[in-house]
């Protein structure tokens, strides 16, 4: 009896700990430290999902960024829109240009002291302000941000809770409005000022709230390595460096294995993202496909070779440039990857010609059909091609020719064969072509 009571104990404890542990509310942190790029897109959507499946009651996003590429910016923010979760935004020190429009797209903005959010004017990569249509863009973009948080009652009026006047200003490239974190709580665009994460708990209302902060896996940091302008422009080295290299050598070997890793590299990030348009991929294969058939297939180098380099090298720099339907191509983009492409063909041209050249390794040199060097004592034999210039002189056929004979054009006798019937001897003939080292005449 007494051990049914203990057992009984026991299971109600238990019980009652379950109720406790789970009435414990969840905060979810996730940083956004670095530049806005693809690799942090792809970061926020796995941490979105990783707050969900953990059941999280309030999703923080602990921001410290001067911003980044607008796409990449505009992902976050609809993951952001559309969550069922609670957000709050903590500007820890930063939340400039895409920083402060994810800021803005959370329900709840705080801001540590010192700490400053604003300035989302549009820029290329010089840093100069882009042209109208895009400050447009950006500007319709923070406003609709702003409105999406609704209104709320002040006194005997209604009043925006995000102020969309403000957030436009931020785009302002003669204004570009940078708010305080006091001025962002007197405007009413922050909610409040916190020092850290538990102190924004405490102001929302959750002060015993358990703290997870999200961190990136390999794969995050992986792709955010790979998205990097000097790792991009690398495997565009490698990419063209190794398609050259397989043009040039005989068989399948170690140039295509390299050139066929790189590729899958350096659309692994975009293709991840979701932000590559289903052309990239496909023109970039054909243009494959293109060179191979000029390499394999039709002789020389020219039309099909040609249009396959030129399908391959947009596809390169169409990976990473994005359009939209209002802006069209975003040129600051568009720029970034022509100067990426280059620097990557700048490179591949310097690493072939010292890989082929003769301060390179001996192991490529060797491979290279451009280095290797045919030698008679070797079993190779050098083939006349002097007489090709008697193509479409007359001459006079030295022997009767059934059809081999011979001809004499002035003074020098040669082989000859008939590319008609019989020619008697002392007949004229003409000289149509020279192949196999062999002249062929015809009868005049």
């Amino acid at each position: 009896m007494k051990r049914l009571h203990v057992l009984t104990v026991t299971g109600i404890i238990s019980l009652i700990l379950s109720i406790c542990n789970m009435a414990s509310e969840r905060a979810f942190v996730i940083p956004v430290e670095t530049e806005i790029d693809l690799g942090a897109a792809h970061h926020f959507r796995t941490a979105m999902e990783e707050a969900r499946t953990n059941g999280a009651d309030i999703i923080i996003v602990k921001l410290n960024t001067y911003g980044g590429a607008l796409d990449a910016a505009d992902s976050i923010r609809t993951s952001l829109m559309r969550c069922p979760i609670p957000t709050a935004a903590f500007v820890d020190l930063n939340a400039a240009s895409a920083g402060a429009l994810i800021a803005l797209a959370c329900d709840s903005v705080f801001m540590a002291p010192g700490s400053s959010m604003g300035s989302a004017t549009v820029v290329n990569g010089s840093g100069e302000p882009m042209p109208q249509k895009y400050q447009s863009y950006m500007s319709t973009m923070m406003r609709a941000t702003a409105e999406h948080h609704g209104r709320k009652i002040v006194g005997d009026s209604t009043v925006w809770r995000r102020n969309p006047a403000i957030a436009e200003a931020m785009v302002n490239p003669d204004v570009s409005v940078s708010l305080t974190s006091q001025q962002a709580v007197d405007d009413g665009f922050a909610d409040g000022i916190a020092t850290d994460i538990p102190e924004v708990l405490e102001a929302l209302g959750m002060p015993d709230a358990e703290i997870t902060t999200y961190r990136s896996s390999l794969t995050d940091d992986l792709l955010g390595f790979l998205s990097g302008a000097g790792i991009r422009a690398i495997l565009v080295m490698l990419i063209l460096g190794g398609i050259y290299m397989e043009m040039h050598t005989p068989g399948l070997g170690f140039a295509a294995a390299v050139a066929v890793v790189a590729s899958v590299l350096y659309f692994l990030p975009m293709l991840v993202a979701g932000s590559m348009p289903f052309w990239v991929p496909a023109a970039f294969i054909i243009g494959v496909i293109l060179i191979a058939l000029e390499v394999f297939v039709i002789p020389g180098f020219g039309v099909c070779g040609i249009t396959g380099m030129i399908a391959v090298a947009v596809a390169l720099i169409g990976a990473m440039t994005s359009s939209d339907s209002i802006t069209g191509f975003d040129l600051g983009a568009l720029g970034k990857a022509l100067a990426v492409f280059f620097a990557g063909l700048i490179a591949a041209t310097g690493v072939v010609w010292w890989l082929t050249s003769i301060h390179g390794p001996k192991c490529f040199r060797r491979h290279s059909e451009l280095m290797t060097e045919l030698k008679v004592s070797d079993g190779f034999i050098g083939v006349d091609m002097s007489p090709r210039k008697y193509i479409g002189q007359e001459a006079v056929a030295a022997t009767d020719m059934r059809p081999a004979g011979k001809i004499k054009i002035g003074e020098h006798v040669f082989d000859a064969v008939s590319t008609g019937d019989y020619i008697a001897r002392g007949h004229k003939v003409r000289v149509v072509r020279y192949e196999n080292a062999q002249l062929y005449v015809t009868e005049i």
